[in-house]
């Protein structure tokens, strides 16, 4: 799937990459993240960006992540879309990161729907600390002015928001 350059670019990332059985962890997972609805360029760019993505447990790590993620409402179309966008999403620990996250937003003010859509339009939102990201911007927002109705209403429409 990955051409030499990619491989060498993969492999100074993540040298453990190297000692990846084919059979039992390459193929497995390049398959899987195909059957998620990646296409070649995608799953190719998932890898590329993401190479610890192929060291990471299908049955401790992807699975449960993906899971969740359906669990939330979030469709197989729209669940491609996000690891496409950002494959350390399937990474990321869900009591750790992926729950208090959600938490977080449902907190804020969002209902399952609105937190659904922010996830959905900004997977990275999920991997944002937040003490470090999330509250300074959400202090920010209104120490600018904005109440809480208007925060939640910002942060629905443009999650990207949160970035900065």
């Amino acid at each position: 799937g990955m051409d030499e350059s990619q491989v060498k670019k993969t492999v100074a990332k993540s040298p453990k990459f190297l000692a990846l059985s084919i059979e039992r962890n390459l193929r497995p997972k390049w398959q899987w993240l195909k059957d998620l609805g990646l296409d070649h360029s995608q799953a190719k760019k998932a890898v590329a960006t993401f190479p610890e993505l192929l060291t990471c447990s299908l049955d401790r790590n992807l699975k449960p992540t993906l899971q969740w993620l359906k669990d939330l409402g979030i469709d197989d179309a729209q669940v491609a879309k996000a690891i496409a966008m950002k494959p350390q999403l399937l990474a990321y620990s869900i009591e750790q990161n992926l729950k208090p996250t959600l938490q977080w937003l449902k907190d804020l003010g969002m209902d399952d729907s609105q937190a659904k859509n922010a996830i959905t339009r900004h997977p990275q939102l999920l991997g944002y600390s937040i003490d470090q990201n999330l509250r300074p911007m959400v202090q920010w927002s209104k120490d600018l002015g904005m109440d809480d109705s208007q925060v939640t209403s910002s942060i629905t429409k443009h999650p990207q928001l949160l970035s900065y």
